[in-house]
């Protein structure tokens, strides 16, 4: 039974309460992420909105730091994991980048460095926490 997985690039405020609304499902509700470290830099970020079957499933963004182009907040509803949606977000927001983004970065929680790796995202350093979560920075090479 093949899914129809779209990934949209969002700035309707109507689409961006989605995206907010998975991001608080899986960040702070599943992984009891605290909300004021959930919610920041929104007005700077690039927000991408994923659905299946028409179905909210995902949400991603990116923004442009001092250091480089940062790829931050990879949510997927607990329904709809495995079915290859995190590929496609990390698809879209890499697609989205400036061409000229020669530094892209990510903090990247411990399960989902797999998926990061096949898109050529290397450990950089030493574990670390952050809201409670252990991540590894993670460099594209």
């Amino acid at each position: 039974m093949s899914q129809n997985i779209q990934v949209n690039k969002v700035t309707d405020p109507a689409l961006l309460e989605k995206v907010f609304a998975i991001r608080r499902e899986v960040f702070v509700s599943e992984q009891n992420c605290p909300p004021e470290l959930e919610w920041e830099f929104e007005d700077e970020s690039n927000h991408f909105f994923a659905t299946v079957d028409g179905e909210p499933a995902g949400a991603s963004r990116w923004r442009k730091t001092d250091k480089g182009y940062k790829l931050e907040r990879f949510a997927v509803l607990k329904k709809f994991r495995g079915l290859g949606l995190g590929q496609e977000l990390v698809k879209a927001v890499l697609d989205d980048l400036p061409k000229d983004a020669d530094y892209v970065y990510m903090h990247a929680q411990l399960a989902a460095i797999p998926l990061y790796e096949k898109f050529n995202f290397e450990k950089i350093g030493l574990e670390f926490e952050e809201a409670g979560i252990r991540h590894y920075k993670m460099v594209r090479k």
